[in-house]
């Protein structure tokens, strides 16, 4: 009858030890936002041209290093991103009646995130550097701006470019 907890115990042990090689193995990267407060343009929430950052534009910034994260970098490398600024894509433009909650996306309000990076591979600094990832060209390439629900659409697609470009290709280790 003892067989019976011990096999458990066993089959619970097996599992988390399973469970923590596979999370050791994937890639990390950890996103510190430095003085949200003072960003140029980071709020869906403020119409108007105040500065600061609201908590939904944070989060998926976050979520979406992740996700590129563990698309892009191989395992045994983790990145920290350091967050300094960011300028949504668009204006509020309060002249026009009954849309104030309306960004208006033209030519000359693109998206920017100015930021510092340090990669890491197996704990030990492979690159940096900081870096002002823009994309002037948001309204015009293809696949943009197909009725995105997402409200930061063109913001992650500027940032998957980026990662692409900076961490793809299994590049990372050869710098």
């Amino acid at each position: 009858m003892r067989l019976a907890p011990t096999l458990a115990a066993l089959t619970v042990a097996a599992v988390l030890a399973g469970l923590s090689l596979e999370l050791a193995g994937q890639p990390a990267v950890e996103v510190d936002f430095v003085h949200p407060e003072r960003y140029r343009d980071a709020s869906l929430r403020n119409p108007g041209y105040g500065r600061g950052a609201d908590d939904f534009v944070l989060k998926e910034f976050r979520a979406t290093f992740e996700k590129l994260a563990a698309r892009y970098l191989p395992p045994g490398h983790s990145l920290h991103i350091e967050v300094r600024d960011i300028d949504l894509a668009g204006r509020y433009e309060p002249w026009h009646p009954n849309v104030y909650d309306v960004r208006f996306m033209r030519d000359i309000t693109w998206p920017s995130v100015q930021l510092h990076y340090q990669l890491l591979q197996d704990g030990k600094p492979v690159a940096s550097g900081d870096q002002r990832v823009s994309d002037m060209f948001y309204l015009q390439r293809p696949g943009r701006t197909a009725h995105s629900s997402d409200r930061l659409y063109a913001e992650k697609a500027m940032l998957d470019d980026w990662f692409r470009r900076q961490f793809g290709d299994q590049k990372v280790g050869t710098r």
